[in-house]
């Protein structure tokens, strides 16, 4: 891991940070209603009102008439429909980036791209290192996620000492991270695949597609495509919120004739104060109440379920991180940008624990409604805030030793 020093890529990331700034604004400021939400659902299922809050989110909401799309639970349409508008903002935000950002450039993108890489391998071992039961090992994918707003969000409670550069390799591990659980989700946590739903899958594309090559601009022309391929992924096994993704990616990225901004660029500033201010809090309160007195730490399953997520997110992402960075550097695939040290490393992956968010819906991904997923999600938000609070200190000592001389 010593030896000969790394040389520092000298890429000027001012251009970049200016894109990233007021992304990273957002989801700071959201950190503190996902807080706020989850709080108020932790309490509500926990206290006198308890059956009330279950109730709410299991009622029975038809939004079509007809057989075609049955009524399904409001935690459903919360959790399958909503969360497609966070899939297509990240979505989004990686084709931006594969454009013309971070991703775009292989020497700087290898760092953030090996250590999420760590950070995805190694939790999942230590999972299955915990968990025999092959019931349990269904929620290994659970502890290799990172939540960007709370991460980020984290990280700006250390303040300016904070390097430009720290604040965009996480985000764009964040963003790495999530290629990751997009990719999980479609080839762990999808049913039984079925041909009808994918040729409607793909006449929606096309769709898409026709509508682009027409110079369509209106996003309101595009709901019925996307709500087609919304329902087409749903019937052909896949999760459906990975519609969300492909919209994203189909937007396109460069400016049209007689337009401003780039499609994608309007999309994604207008959708995004929307999914950081309104779907993730509410996905955080449908989600988040976790009644305790439902759980018992004295069976053998729950105790090793909680315990392989808790170490999940706070020792093998960090040991994840760190040691795939260190692992890539030493084998030549990339070098530290230039003023970033190990011990920006370190605290990038302390930072990288923080899961809550996309965990939770990988925890309702792969254990129905019962014990098992309300240890899950109990274990994320001890996992999550235990890791966030290792973050800040250990980002305060590290830090700090910048400063002196």
């Amino acid at each position: 891991m010593t030896g000969k020093p790394a040389a520092r890529l000298r890429f000027n990331y001012r251009p970049i940070f200016r894109a990233f700034e007021r992304f990273l604004q957002v989801e700071a400021s959201s950190a503190l209603l996902l807080v706020l939400a989850t709080a108020v659902a932790l309490l509500w299922a926990n206290s006198p009102g308890a059956q009330s809050y279950e109730s709410l989110w299991q009622t029975r909401v038809p939004l079509s008439p007809g057989s075609w799309l049955p009524a399904h639970s409001l935690r459903f349409w919360i959790n399958d429909g909503l969360m497609t508008v966070f899939f297509l903002v990240i979505g989004l935000e990686i084709r931006g980036e594969l454009h013309d950002g971070v991703l775009s450039d292989r020497k700087v993108a290898t760092l953030p791209m090996v250590a999420a890489l760590g950070g995805i391998v190694f939790p999942a071992l230590v999972f299955i290192t915990f968990s025999s039961d092959p019931l349990l090992r269904r929620g290994w994918a659970i502890p290799t996620a990172t939540d960007i707003a709370f991460a980020v969000g984290v990280l700006a409670l250390l303040g300016r000492r904070v390097p430009r550069t720290l604040r965009i390799l996480l985000l764009t591990l964040a963003i790495v991270d999530d290629i990751g659980a997009i990719l999980i989700i479609a080839w762990f946590y999808s049913g039984e695949f079925d041909a009808v739903g994918f040729v409607v899958s793909l006449c929606a594309i096309a769709g898409v597609l026709v509508f682009q090559r027409a110079g369509v601009r209106g996003a309101a022309w595009y709901l019925l495509p996307g709500a087609l391929l919304w329902y087409g992924f749903s019937r052909a096994g896949l999760h459906p919120t990975l519609a969300g993704v492909v919209l994203g990616f189909l937007t396109p990225v460069k400016h049209q004739t007689g337009s401003g901004d780039p499609p994608l660029a309007r999309v994604k500033d207008a959708l995004h104060p929307w999914v950081a201010f309104g779907v993730m809090p509410l996905f955080a309160l449908a989600n988040a109440g976790v009644a305790l007195h439902g759980i018992h730490l004295a069976t053998p399953s729950v105790l090793l379920l909680g315990t392989a997520i808790l170490l999940g997110l706070v020792a093998g992402k960090p040991l994840g991180i760190t040691m795939a960075t260190a692992l890539g550097v030493r084998l030549g695939w990339c070098t530290l940008p230039r003023g970033i040290h190990w011990r920006h490393i370190v605290v990038l992956g302390c930072l990288g624990g923080v899961g809550f968010t996309m965990s939770i819906f990988l925890a309702s991904l792969a254990f129905t409604q019962g014990e098992l997923l309300a240890v899950a999600k109990g274990a994320v938000l001890v996992g999550s805030i235990v890791a966030g609070g290792i973050g800040v200190v250990v980002g305060r000592v590290m830090l700090s030793l910048e400063t002196r001389p």
